[in-house]
């Protein structure tokens, strides 16, 4: 199953007071694991970058200025995502953005039912904890020091592990049905394991019992 790690960076925090995209990053993942696709791309926003904006992402108008605008780039992006489950973290901030920018050119909007929020799936699975990217990092013993401002497609790549840690996919699944003779046993964790049964034969089972008598012989009496 293919499914896409985004994230954005933005001018600012509400589409309400006008604010606009500058980054979005995509991570394409198959089954889990990170392909060798990617989307990323830097925006002209069209607008000015608020000071805490830039305090978190560092992108400033001078850098942005030369940038291609989102509707310039909006095909490619929704090629890319087209048909796949979105992973995003905080989603309602992403999909906000991104549904306010595809209406700014009178595209379709991204739809619910194709979003993944990690920031519920942690909620849920950590009640009362610290859920940032960050605190989620620490958690499950990720390296982000690399991420010393919020940019897109680092964020991609650190919620991509985030994600395959919420969804407890850390170890392979054990399966030895190959195994002639087997008697699976399915376990409360849905993992499959098997055991082997292996029957002595007459002759091995006589001197089993043989070698029981000499011993227990030996030892109790």
């Amino acid at each position: 199953m293919k499914e896409i790690v985004l994230d954005t960076e933005t001018t600012g925090l509400s589409v309400q007071d006008g604010h606009r995209i500058v980054e979005i990053g995509c991570i394409e993942l198959d089954d889990l694991v990170p392909t060798k696709k990617i989307f990323h791309c830097y925006l002209n926003p069209e607008r000015k970058v608020s000071e805490n904006a830039f305090k978190i992402h560092g992108y400033s108008d001078d850098f942005l200025s030369d940038k291609k605008k989102f509707v310039e780039i909006a095909d490619d992006f929704l090629l890319f995502i087209e048909n796949k489950k979105i992973v995003i973290h905080n989603a309602e901030f992403d999909i906000a953005h991104l549904n306010n920018e595809l209406s700014l050119i009178g595209g379709e909007k991204i739809s619910n039912t194709h979003i993944i929020d990690t920031l519920d799936i942690a909620r849920n699975k950590f009640p009362g904890s610290a859920i940032s990217l960050d605190a989620l990092c620490k958690r499950f013993r990720i390296d982000n020091s690399r991420r010393k401002k919020h940019t897109a497609l680092i964020d991609c790549e650190l919620l991509s592990k985030v994600y395959i840690n919420l969804l407890d996919q850390r170890e392979p699944t054990l399966n030895f049905s190959s195994l002639n003779e087997n008697k699976n046993v399915t376990l409360e964790s849905n993992i499959l394991y098997s055991k082997k049964i292996i029957k002595p034969s007459s002759s091995e089972h006589k001197k089993h019992n043989e070698f029981l008598k000499k011993n227990l012989k030996k030892n109790f009496f």
